[in-house]
């Protein structure tokens, strides 16, 4: 960041566009302006107006990526309920458990730590400096493949509601190149649904398990301090603490389901997509301004080869 001069720090990517080719850094292809996001590796001129274009799955691969992790996510959290149920029914073996199966009078979503085991593991000789970056290694290992989903989703969102903007440029009021963040979360209903959606998933799995540290000295004939790392997984099968695991896979499930369908969605409209891509942008604007419209025009020919942003006083 400090080597390469930064052109704007707006989210916008019109604003970035505008930046781009005022500083020529990017140069606008003519006879181009027409084309979806997913023609520009084709060779070609003007081309005719689309009814319904593709959607963010078929023209970004990064998109695809996207998804997929997010439903790779789904699966590991479903791997580890089923091997919860597996081992906490094969090795576990309580008195108690007889008393509390898993019915759906026993589902919650508070957990009860009152039957939960814990598996542990030991390192001697570990001073206080170590305490903290093994608990930060325990938590970032354990707590990444979810820090790593909600930003797959965040991407996502951030792509549709860049081709959202672009579609205003229709609109009555049309298309505004500067946007409000704040205002953005609170008008656009999929950020305001990932804006609502990641405390809630956090939550949920802050109730799955927990870490702790504790020192033991003098035991086990031990002459150095130990640090006993206890890892609460929730091991038993019939407890409510399972719930809770299959809580959050109820919960991932539905968000995955959801940014599945946005993905693959498809914007109608004879409106190229662009889906926050510059070039297209680039290849479609006339001249930049605040506020602007799209109109294609025909010029007595049969493809529409000049699809432009045009500027209304």
């Amino acid at each position: 960041m400090r080597a390469v001069k930064i052109l704007t720090w707006s989210s916008s990517p019109f604003d970035l566009t505008a930046a781009l080719v005022h500083h020529m850094q990017l140069t606008p292809v003519t006879m181009r302006s027409m084309r979806c996001v997913s023609d520009l590796d084709t060779y070609g001129g003007p081309a005719m107006p689309s009814g319904i274009q593709p959607s963010a799955w078929h023209t970004r691969p990064s998109i695809r990526k996207f998804v997929i992790f997010l439903w790779v996510t789904v699966a590991a959290c479903t791997g580890w309920a089923a091997l919860v149920m597996y081992f906490g029914d094969k090795f576990v073996k309580m008195k108690t458990l007889s008393n509390n199966p898993l019915t759906p009078h026993t589902w919650s979503f508070l957990p009860n730590d009152a039957l939960s085991t814990f598996i542990s593991y030991d390192m001697p000789g570990v001073n206080d400096t170590k305490v903290w970056i093994l608990l930060f290694v325990n938590i970032a290992v354990i707590q990444g493949p979810l820090t790593l989903g909600l930003h797959c989703s965040e991407l996502i969102a951030n792509v549709i509601r860049d081709e959202r903007q672009w579609r205003c440029a229709t609109g009555r009021k049309g298309l505004r190149a500067a946007t409000n963040p704040l205002k953005t979360i609170f008008t656009h209903p999929i950020c305001l649904v990932l804006f609502i959606a990641k405390p809630f998933l956090r939550e949920l799995f802050l109730h799955t398990w927990s870490l702790t540290a504790r020192w033991d000295s003098g035991k086990y004939s031990c002459s150095l301090p130990r640090l006993v790392l206890t890892a609460y997984v929730k091991l038993l099968q019939h407890s409510h603490t399972l719930v809770q695991i299959w809580n959050l896979c109820i919960a991932l499930f539905i968000f995955a389901c959801f940014f599945t369908f946005v993905a693959l969605r498809r914007p109608r409209g004879s409106q190229p997509a662009a889906y926050g891509h510059v070039q297209p942008f680039a290849n479609r604007v006339d001249e930049w301004s605040p506020v602007m419209w799209w109109g294609h025009k025909k010029d007595g020919i049969l493809y529409c080869h000049a699809g432009r942003v045009l500027i209304c006083s």
